[in-house]
């Protein structure tokens, strides 16, 4: 587990970037459905992670943050939380498969995220785990309205 500001920026700006190519991906399967409602909120989730990464990098300020190969990264499980169970867009996938599958990947990063927050003693690392994970349970929320609607 992580335990400075620094390698968690670096983590967090992984896990956001991997977050933004899922969601692109789906964003483009379900366009080719004809899914137009679905394309668009799987943009806006890319758009959000972007966001997210860009907040990530912008938190780093003075730290520089280091560039890690795959086997540097201290993940659950060895695995991105964001690629954990990832096999990739299948082209027969139903817009619920689709949200299913990006329900995961939201309750991986938000549980990744509160993991750090709950078991840091760093103050300013606990705060800022805390709020990605908010912001993630905020994701996991609009996801789980979008499956119990059924209607996408």
């Amino acid at each position: 587990m992580v335990t400075t500001v620094r390698s968690f920026l670096t983590h967090a700006v992984q896990l956001e970037r991997e977050a933004a190519r899922r969601y692109e991906e789906l964003s483009a399967s379900m366009g080719t459905e004809g899914n137009r409602e679905l394309k668009e909120f799987f943009g806006r989730m890319a758009h959000y992670s972007r966001l997210h990464l860009a907040d990530a990098v912008a938190r780093g300020g003075f730290r520089e943050l280091p560039t890690l190969a795959p086997h540097e990264f201290e993940w659950p499980d060895g695995v991105s939380p964001e690629t954990a169970g990832w096999a990739g867009v299948d082209a027969q996938m139903s817009p619920l498969d689709a949200l299913v599958l990006a329900l995961d990947g939201e309750r991986s990063g938000h549980a990744y995220y509160a993991a750090v927050a709950a078991s840091s003693t760093d103050a300013e690392l606990r705060a800022m785990a805390g709020e990605f994970a908010e912001e993630e349970a905020d994701h996991v929320r609009q996801i789980e309205k979008l499956i119990s609607q059924c209607q996408v």
